[in-house]
């Protein structure tokens, strides 16, 4: 196997460290737009199987050049969501197979965007699912930690807790503090502003996919490991796309544990135009409002020494046990902050997403995991992946609720 990074931020240079560990790979070239940035990436893991290159992840022309000089075999996106399709696309072309964490952005509906989806998240991927079939190749999609490890859970929990799904609820938190500033995302906040601001998407299995308004039905939901009570709310996220397409469930949503500063913090920002996408013209310059936001917050890669405490990403479900009496459990996986970095150098949050890709190439390079087309995580048997992912030494827990 010779793998493509796309990204050498907090998860894509987490991942390489992670990959480094692993023996399933003959060639890891990491990539950025900054060469130098990949160049750091690369000399952390300090091994001969790595390699540094600049690339555009906007241009899928310059991802398919970049595959075939180095005859890559699996491309996986660690850059932000605006950049999917062409790194997407890009595979494709170079005749290579595909992973990555986040899906193509979706389009709120033009007139009715509370109630009504318009372009979903991910559709622009799925509507590519024959050219994928037809060519043999993979497109594993939303293969992170929350999409990814959580709708694994999903039809883990299907396949082996339950004999009826009634609801599969993803819930996100933890309480994970940063010394020295007052407000400071561990995650992309271009990312967080796109997932949390949009219309968040739930599936009802008689209606089908519909929208509600963002930061809604705030629950708070008692996270494990010690973190405790977090108040949740709806936000757009893959898993609510994802998981109907393979488990068979009346409900799917997600519920970002963001607490009531954030959820706040994000309301300000909509209100004044922060988290508008839309260039405006500041004297000379041009710039988008959101990514003027995100140049002022510091990078979440940079962080990890000033963080302490623990992230929780998690799914919960609720139906019919095997036994036919109702159940609800919460599958759940725990990352502690101060053992992310003292064994990776890596903050909690990117390296909980970033572990999850590494787990699925090594099923697809052993053959365990496969498929064509565009799928999702929980498309493939959940039980290898759950045993890798002990085996990498994190394990996970499930809590009957």
């Amino acid at each position: 196997m010779r793998v493509l990074v796309v990204g050498a931020g907090g998860v894509g240079s987490a991942a390489a460290g992670i990959a480094a560990r692993r023996s399933f790979f003959t060639l890891f070239v990491v990539a950025d737009y900054s060469l130098d940035r990949a160049v750091r990436a690369v000399d952390a893991v300090a091994d001969p199987r790595f390699v540094a290159a600049q690339v555009d992840a906007s241009s899928s022309a310059a991802i398919s050049d970049l595959c075939r000089e180095h005859g890559i075999t699996h491309v996986l996106n660690a850059v932000d969501p605006r950049f999917v399709l062409p790194v997407f696309e890009g595979a494709l072309a170079a005749g290579a197979d595909y992973l990555d964490m986040a899906m193509s952005l979706s389009h709120p509906h033009p007139t009715d965007p509370y109630r009504l989806t318009g372009e979903k998240l991910g559709d622009a991927q799925f509507a590519a699912a024959p050219s994928w079939e037809a060519a043999g190749r993979l497109a594993l999609v939303g293969i992170g930690v929350e999409p990814g490890l959580s709708d694994i859970f999903a039809r883990y929990a299907a396949d082996h807790l339950f004999s009826r799904v009634d609801e599969v609820g993803i819930r996100d938190g933890g309480n994970l503090v940063v010394e020295g500033y007052d407000f400071a995302p561990s995650f992309s906040v271009w990312t967080t502003i796109e997932e949390c601001l949009n219309p968040p998407v739930i599936w009802e299995k008689d209606r089908g996919w519909y929208t509600t308004v963002p930061l809604s039905e705030p629950e708070v939901f008692d996270f494990p490991g010690g973190i405790g009570p977090v108040e949740c709310v709806h936000v757009e996220h893959e898993e609510v796309l994802l998981i109907p397409r393979w488990v068979d469930a009346g409900k799917v949503t997600f519920k970002y544990g963001l607490g009531s500063e954030f959820i706040e913090v994000l309301r300000t920002l909509h209100k004044l135009g922060l988290d508008s996408t839309d260039p405006v013209h500041v004297g000379a310059a041009t710039v988008s409002p959101r990514d003027v936001v995100a140049a002022v917050l510091p990078d979440p890669a940079t962080l990890g020494d000033k963080m302490t405490g623990k992230t929780c990403a998690g799914t919960v479900v609720t139906g019919l046990g095997l036994d036919g009496e109702p159940r609800e459990v919460y599958l759940y996986h725990l990352v502690d902050n101060e053992w992310s970095m003292s064994e990776y150098g890596a903050q909690a949050v990117v390296w909980q997403t970033a572990v999850n890709p590494i787990v699925a190439l090594e099923l697809l390079s052993s053959g365990t995991w496969q498929g064509s087309g565009v799928l999702g995580p929980e498309a493939f048997d959940p039980v290898p992946f759950l045993g890798k992912l002990v085996e990498y030494g994190t394990p996970w827990e499930i809590r009957e609720q």
